[in-house]
């Protein structure tokens, strides 16, 4: 079991009014909304955070890349990373991902994972995604070809990383008559990959045939148990049973000293998350050729979790997209989560939406402490177990009250 901190680095600073001004904080929201002066302090303060990670005993830092949004302020990950890079020692820094339809070349993304992975001493972990619908629009890629130039950019990656140079490479989307590329990556072949995802068709398939670990990110529980199940479906039908390690389940989480408090501390920061920070119109979630009708029903469905402006704190934990609670509460439903998933890897947001720094250096001081010790503690199990037939226990959980 290893647990990873993830950090969205978001803008905090959104007006009061701006659910009946604005439309999106994607794409369109104005970045006259963005203060230089406020996000200097912003940017350090959020480092300071994810450099507490190691610090804490976490086994690894996640970074993530997105585009023209209060969401998140990381348009360049691998950035983010390097600042990171002599700031650690040991923790690993898994970067969520480089979005490769959305760069010119793949090739950079190749040069930039190999120095970091030089500079850290092979600390990184390279995940790969697509980018979300809303960026297509930020950038005019067409998103018919996203994923044909996502799975052909990750190959010339692999092969960039792995194989002598100079060679050619002839693609649909990248033709090359020299790829040889300087520095080479520590970890050989290549650093590990990571796949995070919302979870289409394609991608768990492609997950599946490589082997790759598939990170999914928050939803509600059921929908994320339906996802693990088909993976595993599958695995079993190219023949082998898939490992804790390859799947992976991303959330919020907030630690308290009792459930109510956890309420009261993070409840308005969640909501923020889920209301101000994720609204955007329809068209610009799944522009047309983004996803293939196989999984344009999951991605309504995903569409409709990531709106999620009405939740109150309590739906949003009954339903599993969040865990909040005292260490006891915390420790039950992540432990009745993995009896059910089987995660091997648990990436928490520790912090989200408006938190505060000082509420998000004691959620994760309270995690390092109170919880993280227990999750070491779960068993992989056999994974034959894992699936609907562990659904009960968390499927009528409700909240739990944690002592005061």
């Amino acid at each position: 079991m290893e647990f990873y901190l993830f950090h969205l680095m978001p803008w905090p600073y959104l007006p009061d009014d701006f659910d009946e001004r604005y439309s999106s904080a994607w794409v369109t929201c104005p970045n006259s909304l963005y203060d230089p002066v406020q996000g200097q302090a912003l940017y350090n303060r959020y480092l300071d955070e994810l450099e507490l990670g190691e610090q804490l005993g976490f086994d690894g830092v996640c970074v993530n890349e997105h585009h023209q949004t209060s969401y998140g302020l990381m348009p360049a990950p691998n950035i983010i990373a390097a600042t990171l890079a002599r700031r650690t020692s040991r923790i690993k820094i898994a970067l969520m991902g480089n979005a490769v339809p959305l760069r010119d070349h793949p090739l950079r993304i190749a040069e930039e994972v190999a120095m970091l992975d030089v500079i850290t001493g092979g600390r990184i972990i390279s995940g790969f995604v697509r980018g979300i619908g809303c960026e297509y629009y930020s950038f005019g890629v067409n998103p018919a070809h996203s994923r044909e130039r996502s799975e052909e950019g990750i190959d010339l990656i692999l092969k960039a990383w792995s194989e002598p140079g100079p060679f050619s490479f002839w693609g649909k989307h990248y033709r090359l008559r020299y790829v040889n590329v300087w520095p080479r990556p520590l970890q050989q072949p290549y650093p590990p990959i990571w796949l995070p995802s919302t979870g289409s068709v394609e991608t768990i398939e492609w997950s599946v045939k490589r082997r790759w670990p598939f990170i999914r990110t928050y939803d509600t529980l059921d929908s994320i148990a339906s996802m693990f199940d088909r993976l595993r479906e599958q695995a079993r039908a190219e023949g082998y049973e898939p490992e804790p390690e390859q799947i992976g389940w991303m959330l919020p989480i907030y630690v308290a000293e009792t459930d109510e408090k956890a309420r009261q501390e993070a409840g308005d920061a969640v909501q923020y998350l889920f209301g101000e920070l994720s609204k955007r119109p329809f068209e610009f979630t799944l522009p047309p050729g983004y996803i293939s009708a196989q999984s344009l029903v999951r991605g309504l469905e995903v569409a409709r979790t990531k709106s999620g402006t009405s939740r109150t704190v309590d739906e949003l934990m009954n339903l599993g997209i969040v865990v909040f609670g005292s260490p006891e509460t915390v420790r039950q439903r992540l432990a009745e989560a993995h009896a059910r998933l089987g995660y091997g890897r648990l990436i928490g947001l520790l912090h989200f939406g408006t938190l505060s720094h000082e509420l998000t250096v004691k959620n994760m001081t309270l995690f390092s402490e109170d919880v993280l010790p227990f999750l070491r503690t779960l068993g992989a199990g056999a994974n034959g177990q894992h699936g609907r037939a562990a659904a009960a226990p968390v499927a009528g959980a409700g909240v739990r009250e944690g002592q005061s």
